[in-house]
């Protein structure tokens, strides 16, 4: 629902987003006045000391005010419990309720100086532990005005001007924003928004140089998160709840689908032939994607023993061995990558660490175990790396014999433009290949690195047509259909499970949202309930819960259409949202050019129940999948953990040395199933 209006303006929170703050002060002020009672109780007549009329006065002013925070509280709680996100009406009393409750800010303040003022002055001879209390009772009301001077900070919205497009008398469904006015009106609120985020885009980034490309990337990436909810009226919170919501959606849809419902085969490929030659090539190539990361992952990955082992090469100097790397002072990335890789220095054709926008790093060797020249990309690793992966907006790609439109994704094509300038006009390939001609050339990368990877892979092709590329875990919205198709002879992309990059496009964020706008508008459950079952079932699982609606019966022509202001949670009609009714995937949505996985995808999966103890063994099963597989994003804890390189690393390494042990039985009797 929208943010609630208060002194004016618009907030970041809604009107029943109060309960848990409030719920936590009532808590904390409730302990605080059975204190001071105690206090109050144990002292009188015994107010001996020489300020002893002062403290009296104190204490029972403090109770009172206490006590008339209390009951406001009470009330907040409440009536911020009633309704639901999408019906505000039972909650139109809290802008009186938190005036109030900001008015007794005032002798909460007041009492505060006066405590202060007296243990400071009048407290000679009084009881130690009554000088404590009334110390912590100071401290504390100044550590809660602190945390509300904060928390105001924190959800001030810097679009929340209250001025809205006009009123209208139209009930509800019919509302729109089609005049020139309201077209105006939320023109003006989308220049704000990218405005706005543009400017937290240069204050995050304020360590970086304020040049030509930082400040182009800070604009698209600023037009692009700007825009994303600028038809929508949500705020942080119902996000949460939609999510909460959607992901026990989904686990149900899951749990009713047919479980033999697997792609049987590689898409160009014979049945059968390939997955473990795959699987061991993509365990091997891993390896040295996950090198790329240098020190951070690895000491992450060996906490113990890491730190030992790069101590010394850390601080050695060593200037004269490491001419060929470039971009760092000291050698722990190149000894990482060494003790990652097992290969030898003189193995290493050219190591750069240099990193800016769309220019990341990346190294050469030759890898003699499979007779290769391999290029390893690595992945986000600093604040660069991410505005070269929130480039998003597509780019074109020209490539010699594809037919159809070739685009990629900007950032990504950049950077890969980037490292193959380097490659091919520094002659760093034809140094390799002059060492080793009879090798041939392999790509890898992670995240960043795989997207990267594939898109310097499609523009090597040409001069290396027997390249092979393996992409890990590589971003959903990173190639257009034809290219797409085009790498499928050559890249090979590996996901983990419900890994959340892999699904990530802008056309899976439109249908996201979408769907987040459905089920959080036909909930009739209290927010607060939603976000508490959510939690428990995060955290403890469960059978996914079965949410009444309140708009079953509404008509769906009405439900499609654009709302504004409490009354619904759209305020325009986007391009690409077409109806909390509809279920089209976004691929039929023409707001955004729709963009796919590289090459063939090899999906792995835990095989078993997706919940299952901490201290339990994981096994896992590999499947060939397709790009639509991974149109729709999945909620679920482990869709950040899923994509983390180490992970990836585990779950091929499980596969590849359990091998044997986990062929299914229909594909050991000959059946069309190609799983491992």
């Amino acid at each position: 629902m929208p943010g609630v209006v208060l002194f004016g303006r618009r907030w970041g929170i809604a009107s029943d987003d109060l309960v848990f703050p409030g719920f936590f002060e009532l808590f904390v002020r409730v302990l605080w006045w059975i204190g001071t009672m105690i206090l109050f109780t144990y002292h009188t007549g015994r107010f001996d000391c020489n300020g002893r009329g002062f403290l009296h006065s104190y204490l029972v002013g403090l109770l009172v005010v206490l006590a008339l925070i209390i009951l406001s509280l009470c009330a907040i709680v409440h009536v911020s419990a009633k309704g639901t996100i999408t019906n505000p009406g039972p909650r139109r009393s809290i802008p009186a309720l938190v005036y109030l409750r900001a008015v007794l800010y005032i002798p909460e303040l007041v009492w505060a100086c006066l405590g202060a003022v007296w243990v400071s002055d009048d407290s000679k001879g009084c009881d130690p532990a009554t000088v404590g209390a009334v110390i912590a009772a100071v401290v504390a009301s100044w550590i809660l005005l602190l945390c509300t001077g904060l928390g105001v900070v924190f959800v001030f919205d810097p679009l929340g001007n209250p001025q809205r497009a006009p009123a209208a008398t139209e009930p509800l469904g019919v509302r729109n924003l089609q005049s020139n006015e309201g077209t105006q009106f939320l023109s003006t609120a989308r220049s704000l928004a990218v405005k706005v985020w543009e400017s937290r885009l240069r204050l995050l980034c304020c360590c970086l140089p304020q040049d030509e490309s930082h400040r182009a990337a800070f604009s698209s990436i600023a037009q692009l998160v700007g825009g994303f909810f600028s038809d929508t009226d949500l705020v942080a919170s119902d996000i949460a709840a939609g999510l909460a919501l959607l992901h026990q959606e989904q686990d149900k849809m899951e749990l009713s689908r047919d479980p033999d419902a697997v792609v049987d085969h590689s898409p160009s490929s014979p049945i059968g032939e390939d997955l473990e030659a795959e699987l061991e090539k993509a365990a091997h190539c891993m390896h040295f994607a996950a090198a790329a990361y240098g020190w951070p992952l690895y000491v992450y990955s060996n906490p113990l023993s890491g730190p030992c082992k790069l101590s010394g090469d850390c601080c050695r100097s060593r200037a004269a061995e490491y001419d060929i790397v470039g971009g760092e002072h000291l050698g722990c990335h190149f000894s990482s990558i060494l003790h990652s890789t097992g290969l030898q220095y003189r193995d290493f054709i050219h190591v750069s660490f240099h990193n800016q926008i769309y220019e990341i790093p990346f190294y050469v060797a030759l890898d003699h175990k499979r007779e290769a020249v391999l290029v390893a990309v690595r992945g986000t690793l600093s604040l660069r790396d991410v505005l070269t992966d929130l480039s998003a907006e597509c780019e074109n790609l020209p490539i010699e014999g594809v037919s159809g439109a070739c685009y990629a994704h900007k950032g990504m094509c950049q950077a890969a433009s980037y490292i193959y300038k380097k490659l091919v006009n520094d002659g760093i390939l034809n140094q390799a290949f002059s060492i080793a001609p009879e090798y041939k050339l392999v790509i890898t990368g992670h995240s960043l690195g795989a997207g990267t990877a594939s898109l310097l892979a499609i523009l090597l092709r040409n001069s290396f047509p027997s390249l092979q590329c393996y992409s890990f875990s590589p971003p959903g919205g990173l190639l257009s259909k034809a290219l797409a198709d085009y790498s499928k002879d050559f890249v090979v992309s590996v996901v983990l499970g419900k890994d959340l990059v892999p699904r990530l496009s802008i056309p899976n964020m439109e249908d996201l949202k979408r769907k987040l706008l459905k089920i959080v508008s036909n909930c009739n459950r209290p927010k607060y309930r939603i976000l508490l079952q959510g939690c428990w079932y995060e955290l403890f699982g469960g059978d996914p819960d079965d949410f009444p609606t309140e708009m079953d019966n509404r008509r769906e022509e009405e439900l499609s259409q654009p709302l504004l202001g409490e009354e619904s949670l759209i305020i325009r009609h986007s391009s690409s949202y077409q109806s909390l009714a509809s279920d089209d995937s976004p691929a039929r949505t023409a707001a955004h050019l729709p963009l796919f996985l590289p090459g063939r995808i090899l999906h792995i999966t835990e095989d078993g129940p997706s919940r299952r103890s901490c201290f339990s063994q994981v096994r896992y099963r590999a499947d060939w999948s397709n790009e639509m597989a991974f149109r729709s994003i999945l909620i679920s804890p482990r869709m950040l953990a899923d994509h983390m390189p180490d992970a990836v690393l585990q779950a091929l390494k499980s596969l590849t040395s359990e091998r044997p042990f986990s062929l299914c039985p229909s594909s050991l009797n000959g059946n069309q199933h190609n799983t491992v």
